[in-house]
């Protein structure tokens, strides 16, 4: 069971931290509302309530920041809905993306049970990405994120038949059941912080990102 994360930065009004796959963002519903999760962690760290500003899917790893007051948590969350806030991913996907890069700006809506996919009564949603390396049957993308939709790499991607490598939800299971992990990283955080300075974070994926690549 995952109790730990990685602190990436700290001041008096948020803290970035680097999330390990596998761990819950914030309490689940249903069977996993018992699950650990990072801000149950970190609230439990710093002895303090923490804020969530936006969230990263369980099976993702990467950067994820978390407000420390009332006040933090209404700057990030404009700048969130703002668009200020720049969020980049790397990512692995199921075959051969043509191009070097690309914008995938289709509008994505719930289907319950929790799987979200692209329909024409959805909310605007634009990914765009850039090919970084191909592999013999997959490709490692740096993928941004212009909206911050639910699932919206997930379903971009598997919308353009180019699913994420462990991605059980959206690409073939008994395909993705054979990868240990969703090939999903936030590695990039840009935003100016509460005084107005440019903030740059990033870190790199972990071993179980890392050792997939080969096997691709």
């Amino acid at each position: 069971m995952i109790t730990t994360f990685e602190t990436i930065f700290e001041d008096e009004n948020y803290i970035v931290v680097n999330k390990p796959s596998g761990l819950l963002t914030m309490p689940g519903r249903g069977p996993a509302a018992k699950e650990k999760n990072l801000l149950a962690l970190i609230t439990q760290a710093l002895k303090h309530p923490m804020f969530v500003v936006h969230r990263l899917d369980r099976d993702a790893s990467g950067l994820i920041l978390f407000a420390k007051n009332e006040k933090a948590h209404r700057y990030f969350s404009i700048m969130f809905e703002g668009r200020e806030i720049k969020k980049k991913y790397l990512v692995a996907v199921e075959g051969n993306v043509k191009g070097k890069r690309g914008e995938i700006d289709k509008p994505i809506q719930s289907y319950g049970s929790g799987r979200m996919g692209v329909g024409f009564d959805g909310k605007n949603s634009i990914t765009r990405y850039e090919v970084l390396e191909h592999y013999k049957r997959s490709t490692l993308l740096e993928v941004e994120l212009i909206t911050g939709r639910r699932h919206q790499i997930r379903v971009h991607m598997y919308y353009v038949n180019h699913p994420v490598i462990g991605d059980r939800l959206y690409g073939d299971q008994a395909k993705q059941s054979a990868y240990p992990r969703l090939m999903l990283h936030s590695y990039s955080l840009e935003f100016k912080d509460m005084s107005g300075r440019k903030k740059t974070f990033k870190t790199d994926p972990p071993k179980d990102f890392i050792n997939v690549l080969p096997f691709l």
